[in-house]
């Protein structure tokens, strides 16, 4: 049976201003109702597979407990990497993680922010890929091209293996245009999906030969795991000794036994808001927008408004992206320079590079409203049965009314239910702590007052979610 391992790292920050370091695409739903990560889980059905297992950013943990729950994946294993080391140790981290349990499962690995417009088609691939993984094969998926792309690397296919699959001849980089036309016209070559489909064995035995360094360092730190709640937590020293190569680098362009199969699924890696556009629908103007949207005599563009209306007139090839807390004006025709931005605000330290105004944690979410000099105002919203850890701080005082549900608050040595349009009062330098007991959940409304409101000002009586490893409010 398939064990997809999905990795789920990457800022996605050419998507800004609704990619964010603390938000990146994979976690957004960007084609669909659904996020990119639940889509790459969605599709998977009709396959013969164990829940996945994941790969992400320590960061990122709880937003992918939250999205594997809401795709009913309670079996799903989250490995967390301490720092990113690209796909070559992420992979080779899942398949000592699964061979662990004496089983040396087909691993199907998936990128968690790609879009598949024909899921049909890609499972079709998968399954004719899967006797050649069963024979020993390295199995790369070649996304059959439709234009002389420049933005993607190629795979040049070799000899005929099976039906619909080759021997791989030779991994290419980034071509030019004249040369990505002449790829095109060819049809030998595919672009590089980066989907693979190989035994955990098979994979471990090619790394070991190829790329000994990665594999040690990989097993020390799998070694050493630690359970923590959901996630699989390694040794983090391991791991950031291991050295940061690519699968294609480490393994597959030195193998010997890679193979490829040509998948034709309406394959985007969605890497810019000109891909994004490409894949969605569009008017008779070939515009492509989502939410409250006015157009007069608009043509070409993309236009996304996330919390306000948004009208334009009279323009052409336009990136426009409105969120709460930012908006984004560009040409299309440079939206790979969007990254640029991104690089500025993070060098600033503006918060808009590293999160939305909507916040999520294990048990809720929290939305900031509106801030000033001496006080914040958010709604938080606390799921069933689930509480914040016991906690005060020095330097403000909280506010809180109730405006659904019923909130067990304990202040000091007092524990009281506050329910709907009731409120309560925690001052500086009390403990204290928040639960939903309730079947609905809880929301209120915090107002933070005091001389210092950073989210550093929390001292943790308890640690119920492993936040003393973060810097993270509430």
């Amino acid at each position: 049976m398939l064990l997809p391992v999905i990795m789920s790292g990457g800022s996605g920050s050419r998507l800004w201003p609704l990619s964010r370091t603390l938000s990146p695409k994979q976690f957004l739903p960007l084609t669909s109702e659904q996020t990119m990560l639940q889509e790459t889980v969605k599709r998977l059905d009709g396959l013969e597979h164990h829940d996945p297992v994941v790969i992400c950013n320590e960061a990122h943990r709880f937003i992918v407990a939250e999205q594997l729950r809401q795709q009913n994946c309670s079996g799903s294993e989250v490995i967390l990497e301490p720092a990113g080391r690209n796909t070559a140790p992420a992979i080779a981290l899942a398949a000592l993680q699964a061979q662990k349990s004496n089983q040396d499962p087909v691993l199907l690995v998936l990128a968690a922010d790609h879009v598949i417009t024909q899921p049909e088609a890609f499972r079709i691939a998968v399954k004719k890929a899967l006797p050649l993984a069963e024979d020993g094969y390295l199995v790369t998926f070649g996304i059959v091209p439709d234009k002389p792309e420049t933005g993607y690397g190629y795979i040049r296919q070799g000899s005929v293996i099976g039906e619909d699959s080759y021997q791989v001849s030779a991994f290419v980089e980034k071509p030019d245009s004249e040369t990505a036309r002449q790829y095109l016209a060819s049809g030998d070559y595919s672009w590089n999906s980066g989907m693979f489909l190989f035994k955990a064995s098979r994979y471990i035995e090619e790394l070991k030969k190829h790329s000994p360094d990665i594999l040690a360092a990989c097993e020390k730190a799998i070694a050493k795991t630690q359970e923590d709640m959901d996630f699989i937590r390694i040794d983090a020293q391991a791991f950031l000794a291991c050295p940061d190569d690519s699968i294609d680098y480490a393994v597959m362009e030195k193998t010997d036994r890679a193979a490829i199969v040509p998948m034709d699924a309406g394959w985007s890696d969605v890497g810019s808001w000109t891909s994004l556009w490409e894949v969605l629908e569009k008017d008779d103007s070939d515009n492509a927008t989502k939410g409250d949207v006015e157009l007069l005599d608009v043509k070409g563009s993309y236009i996304d408004a996330r919390s306000k209306l948004v009208a334009a007139v009279g323009v052409s090839d336009l990136v426009v992206v409105e969120t709460e807390d930012a908006i984004l004006v560009a040409d299309k025709s440079r939206d790979q320079d969007i990254k640029k931005i991104v690089e500025r605000l993070k060098k600033d330290d503006r918060i808009e590079s590293r999160h939305h105004r909507v916040v999520y944690r294990p048990w809720g979410m929290v939305h900031l409203q509106t801030r000033g000099e001496r006080y914040k105002v958010k709604k938080i919203t606390i799921n069933p049965g689930q509480r914040l850890s016991l906690q005060k701080h020095y330097h403000r005082a909280e506010h809180w009314v109730v405006v659904a549900g019923t909130a067990k608050v304990t202040c000091g040595d007092t524990t009281q239910l506050v329910t709907e349009n009731q409120s309560t009062y925690i001052p500086v330098g009390m403990p204290h702590a928040l639960e939903n007991p309730g079947k609905l959940p809880l929301e209120m409304v915090e107002v933070q007052t005091g001389s210092y409101l950073c989210k550093d000002d929390i001292v943790r009586l308890e640690d119920l979610y492993g936040f003393d490893k973060d810097v993270a409010e509430k």
